[in-house]
């Protein structure tokens, strides 16, 4: 049945039971978040590391590649500069990908 066949006090107790769903579900995730003893700050500093180095080791091996490319074969473009600019970018999406995969995991639970 939709919407424009329901009775004004039919849709009204739809939208009630809707709202009632959402808050039951926002008050147990709630409730299992202040129960999980796993997250503490310990694990919040190990994801501000996972992030970091997930961002710092492909730029560092980019850059890296981009030095030897400059060294061995010159050209008018800095292939350092440009390698950063690389490493940097694939560094971001792989922190974006474990980031959405940690934040996956808490919704999941």
């Amino acid at each position: 049945m939709s919407d424009e066949q329901l009775t004004p006090r039919e849709r009204r107790l739809k939208i009630a039971e809707a709202f009632t769903k959402k808050v039951g579900s926002k008050e147990a995730r709630r409730v299992k978040g202040k129960t999980q003893q796993d997250h503490t700050i310990w694990f919040g500093l190990g994801m501000f590391g996972v992030v970091g180095w997930s961002v710092a080791i492909p730029t560092l091996i980019f850059t890296a590649i981009g030095l030897w490319i400059d060294r061995t074969w010159p050209s008018r473009f800095s292939w350092t500069l440009m390698m950063l600019i690389m490493g940097v970018t694939l560094g971001c999406m792989n922190a974006w990908y474990w980031v959405k995969r940690a934040q996956q995991d808490i919704m999941k639970d």
